[in-house]
């Protein structure tokens, strides 16, 4: 695994001329999800995309194992809790993560989940809340927002900021300090996260301090066809072009291409927003759109930071004791967010 930090620039990002050997943990991801195309929302029709939404990762029991080999293990010593809130079309349920050891207020961390907008669960993100949740000693509140097709964009978008504005209002509650908010998520959760500090910004909402983007779905129009690592995703470790498109147009559907609600990197204004950490992918179609947000943030006068991981697919978070650079990465995030979020 090879791992890079960089500092953004205007210039492209410098990429291998040629496809590294895949890890062996990462041979072992892409030979699974191969192996089943229910894994692949390619091959789902409308009744197997309604299983896949309705199932649920069991907390406890035979199931719960197996899925924990693959998700991984919650960190021992974080409190697990289920809630939901209030948002404006009705009850929206989440997943409270909080260290177990006493402490004075907590940062606040808001989390989105990834699943192309249209799978997924703040369930998958156990260990990657938990374990923020553990080394920040912070509060990690995971949403779990109403997923396309049924609801399409901006529904997600309403339910997140509202998660997050909620989670501010009752930060008290949580032993969280309203003062110190950062937001964070991965693929479409890093879209709707980046999304949400810019909504924030805008509506004179909730003071964001930090932002963690983790392989984000930054553009949705159709200037990511044209990304060099869009063009050079053959292999679809994950996530594939055809996979990508799926997922577009299950969100999207007759979205206004100009709103950039759906598409941060194509925003009027990216200034004022909280500093960033960008994790990216090489073996990604959204590693260029990545890294382009991330330079754009720094253009428009704020702070980021991209953690480059060169070998690794998208998603590679879910799959800690497969990917060599899960571990890695949740740290660079873990630091980015202690400087943000320290005590003011």
């Amino acid at each position: 695994m090879t791992q890079r930090t960089v500092q953004p620039t205007n210039r492209p990002t410098n990429r291998p001329t040629s496809r590294p050997r895949l890890p062996v943990g990462v041979r072992a991801i892409d030979r699974l999800m191969k192996s089943n195309k229910a894994f692949s929302i390619e091959h789902m029709d409308e009744r197997a995309l309604a299983r896949a939404q309705t199932s649920v990762i069991p907390d406890a029991g035979p199931a719960a194992v197996v899925a924990s080999l693959f998700l991984g293990r919650p960190r021992a010593g974080v409190t697990i809790a289920t809630s939901s809130f209030p948002a404006a079309h009705g009850e929206v349920p989440l997943r409270v993560y909080t260290p177990d050891r006493p402490a004075g207020p907590r940062p606040v961390v808001v989390n989105f989940h990834g699943g192309g907008f249209a799978l997924g669960s703040a369930r998958q993100c156990d260990w990657t809340c938990s374990t923020i949740a553990a080394d920040l000693d912070a509060v990690v509140v995971s949403v779990d927002y109403r997923l396309a097709p049924a609801h399409r964009f901006p529904a997600a978008v309403e339910d997140c900021y509202d998660a997050l504005v909620w989670a501010v209002a009752h930060a008290d509650e949580l032993g969280g300090d309203p003062e110190r908010i950062g937001v964070m998520g991965d693929s479409a959760g890093g879209n709707l996260a980046a999304v949400v500090a810019i909504m924030a910004r805008e509506q004179g909402g909730p003071l964001v301090r930090h932002q963690a983007l983790i392989y984000p779905a930054t553009d949705l129009t159709d200037a990511l066809r044209g990304t060099e690592s869009y063009r050079a995703n053959t292999r679809g470790i994950v996530l594939s072009n055809a996979d990508m498109e799926i997922f577009r147009g299950h969100y999207l559907d007759d979205a206004d291409p100009s709103d950039w609600r759906h598409s941060p990197l194509h925003a009027p204004d990216l200034s004022g927003l909280p500093p960033a950490v960008v994790v990216v992918a090489g073996l990604d179609p959204l590693h260029d759109a990545g890294v382009a947000y991330a330079e754009a943030l720094v253009a428009a006068g704020g702070s980021a930071r991209v953690e480059d991981f060169h070998v690794m697919p998208h998603g590679f978070l879910s799959f800690p004791y497969f990917s060599r650079g899960a571990k890695p990465a949740l740290v660079a995030i873990v630091a980015a967010q202690r400087a943000a979020l320290q005590t003011i």
